[in-house]
């Protein structure tokens, strides 16, 4: 049993920096409260829906009935307030899960009526587990930045799960077109109908389409390599527990997804594509590096007064 426990805890604890856990919640919280202040106004827009159209989902499934407008703006607000705290990382161990679980609620409220918004599932997980991990030991408003910055797992498991959670993620969709599509997804005319079908219903709709999968429809041949690879971008996603080139490679080959999603059907998917739902298999501690060398750079640069 205890060599069960020591494997686990080696395996999902990955020895990482401080800084780098510290990166990874100024990126993921910066994301966050940006996020926070463009949805605040969806969120206000479907909580004055009528009611018959609210169907609690997820944390909010025994919920009797929608928010008020009041309350769901009350929320945002202090959704966004702790989530520039979250970002700074002051008081991190309390206004963490407070952000957290607003975060949660908001979206799940937003989510209970009639659409269920998976892009922002990411975003959510990352968030709930970074407000549970040491993301505040360096770059914290208030706390001294430690001396020794050697790895420890302290800081790794959280990065760890963060990564198994897009690991799951991706699996789950490339199982799910498999599941609906079958074998013709990798072989037939699938996907190549879906992209005609998403941009033709965009058009007759007056929406936003991608002129480039609206001409490369009539290119039969080009969708089966695509459709190949989307899949194994998406259940090959498991390489990025392997190592650190492994991370970086399909880090990589899934950003390049989702711009082909973008360019082919105009579906921004932009937690991805930001890159920031991947920074935790990156070594993103050397930003801080190059902005604290920039810093120090323009400091010395500035002419020094002599005392007259």
């Amino acid at each position: 049993m205890r060599i069960v426990k020591d494997l686990c805890h080696s395996w999902l604890s990955e020895e990482a920096p401080a800084r780098r856990l510290a990166v990874v919640r100024i990126l993921v919280g910066l994301y966050a409260t940006v996020f926070v202040a463009i949805r605040t106004f969806h969120w206000l827009d479907v909580a004055r829906l009528p009611v018959r159209r609210f169907d609690p989902v997820g944390v909010l499934g025994g919920l009797g009935g929608p928010l008020s407008p009041s309350t769901v703006a009350g929320l945002s607000g202090m959704a966004l307030l702790t989530a520039v705290a979250f970002t700074l990382g002051w008081r991190f161990r309390w206004v963490a899960p407070v952000f957290a679980s607003l975060l949660l609620v908001l979206t799940t409220h937003g989510n209970s009526w009639g659409q269920i918004l998976h892009t922002e599932n990411l975003l959510v997980l990352h968030v709930i587990i970074l407000a549970f991990s040491p993301a505040d030991v360096a770059f914290a408003v208030g706390r001294r930045q430690p001396s020794d910055d050697t790895p420890r797992h302290d800081y790794g498991w959280a990065l760890r799960i963060m990564t198994l959670v897009v690991v799951i993620a991706y699996v789950i969709a490339g199982l799910a077109k498999l599941r609906n599509g079958g074998f013709d997804w990798l072989t037939g005319d699938v996907l190549r109908n879906q992209v005609a079908h998403d941009n033709l219903r965009k058009i007759l709709l007056g929406d936003i389409y991608s002129p480039v999968g609206a001409w490369l429809v009539q290119f039969a041949w080009l969708f089966p390599p695509m459709a190949i690879a989307s899949v194994l971008v998406e259940l090959g996603a498991p390489v990025a527990l392997l190592g650190d080139r492994w991370k970086k490679a399909w880090a990589g080959a899934a950003w390049a997804f989702h711009v082909g999603v973008l360019a082919f059907m105009a579906i921004l998917f932009p937690y991805p594509i930001s890159g920031i739902a991947f920074v935790s298999m990156l070594p993103v501690e050397r930003l801080a590096d190059r902005v604290i060398g920039w810093r120090n750079r323009a400091g010395s640069d500035r002419p020094v007064q002599e005392n007259r």
